[in-house]
């Protein structure tokens, strides 16, 4: 097993003398991504500055490859280490390969000139990030997503073994969130760099992540790689949450379930039912969903905002029972909606129920609904 490249041990981290977390102990080797998750103003962008020497921690120490922090010369520390903040650069009349250019700084000398080979590492760099394209174009001209790029390239010129985000997917859209996080990991994977980063996206950071450090309560929660950290009812506690639910399968947040009379029953499977299960919340209208076998990609979303869920065990067709539950329901209820248009000898019985549903002048979709019940 690789040794750790960084540690931290004991490090206590604060503001002007005064403690806000005490006895951080992290590790992390090359080729692994570490993120910290937790609620706003728990501590993570502190932690991230007082590893970077942006903060003095105020107590403890931090390691590169068992080297302390302290005992590294900055452009030593610059030639391993390259951090990306929130902060918002707006360089005047720097292209973008000049901008990335700044990533050089730790070989240039105190004159700042850049060698023919500095250039080929920019361009390169540049490469990387898919972002050869904007190279002369004005950094001030470019979108967010297409800075940020950029400034990951500028991480990159210092040729660093570790690299240091303060969440680097703020200001982005899905498709820029997806392609910078897309190539951190191809950049761990083909470079064995250790990257630190802090995500709010709690969808992304389970995706992206070997292990994912808690920040709460003034303390390191919980450390552990995803599958440990993302359950449902530990991000309900790490994030307070009172309304809504976490579903960890799928990395998704869903809105609380309406109260009340139940007034529609939902015939759903396969994952087609979600949206009506969704739209239903949005119009403030209490419903029913089955007949769901408990392994179907929609049950976590049906359990999660149906008043009720009517459930056969995986890989058993539908019972007796449960067909006789679902249809005492459907009989109490106003409007039937069913998403699915075919059905298998699994599910057999949700035919039955769609066919119940239309002798009795209760099924209808939401074109005839277009605002609702």
């Amino acid at each position: 097993m690789n040794a750790y490249y960084l540690q931290t041990e004991q490090m206590t981290v604060g503001y002007h003398g005064k403690p806000l977390i005490e006895k951080i102990n992290l590790c992390l080797r090359r080729g692994e991504i570490m993120t910290l998750i937790g609620p706003n103003g728990s501590g993570k962008s502190t932690i991230l500055k007082s590893i970077v020497r942006q903060l003095r921690p105020l107590g403890g120490v931090v390691r590169l490859e068992q080297v302390s922090l302290e005992e590294l010369s900055p452009q030593a520390v610059a030639q391993k280490m390259s951090v990306l903040m929130t902060d918002r650069l707006q360089p005047e009349l720097m292209t973008c390969r000049e901008v990335a250019a700044a990533g050089r700084y730790p070989y240039t000398g105190k004159l700042g000139l850049l060698t023919q080979r500095d250039w080929e590492k920019v361009d390169e760099a540049l490469a990387l990030v898919h972002g050869s394209a904007l190279a002369d174009q004005a950094f001030t001209a470019i979108s967010d997503g297409q800075r940020q790029r950029v400034l990951l390239a500028r991480a990159l010129c210092q040729e660093p073994e570790i690299l240091v985000l303060d969440e680097p997917t703020s200001f982005l859209d899905i498709r820029y969130k997806l392609e910078i996080l897309s190539t951190l990991k191809e950049l761990v994977r083909q470079r064995q760099l250790a990257v630190v980063l802090s995500l709010h996206e709690l969808d992304l950071a389970q995706r992206v992540s070997d292990l994912v450090v808690c920040v709460h309560n003034n303390a390191i929660e919980r450390c552990g790689p995803p599958e440990a950290v993302f359950t449902s009812d530990y991000i309900t506690t790490l994030y307070e949450l009172t309304q809504g639910s976490y579903e960890p399968g799928y990395g998704s947040l869903e809105l609380p379930r309406v109260q009340g009379a139940v007034k529609a029953f939902v015939i759903g499977g396969n994952g087609e039912g979600i949206g009506t299960y969704r739209r239903l919340q949005r119009e403030g209208v209490p419903f029913v969903a089955g007949v769901l076998h408990e392994n179907d990609v929609e049950f976590p979303a049906a359990r999660a905002l149906a008043v009720e869920v009517i459930a056969q065990k995986a890989f058993e067709p539908i019972g007796a029972a449960q067909y006789q539950q679902a249809m005492a329901w459907l009989e109490r209820c106003e409007r039937v909606f069913c998403c699915c248009e075919t059905f298998g000898t699994m599910n057999e019985p949700n035919r039955w129920l769609k066919q119940a549903a239309r002798e009795r002048g209760k099924l209808v979709d939401w074109t005839e609904v277009p605002h609702g019940l």
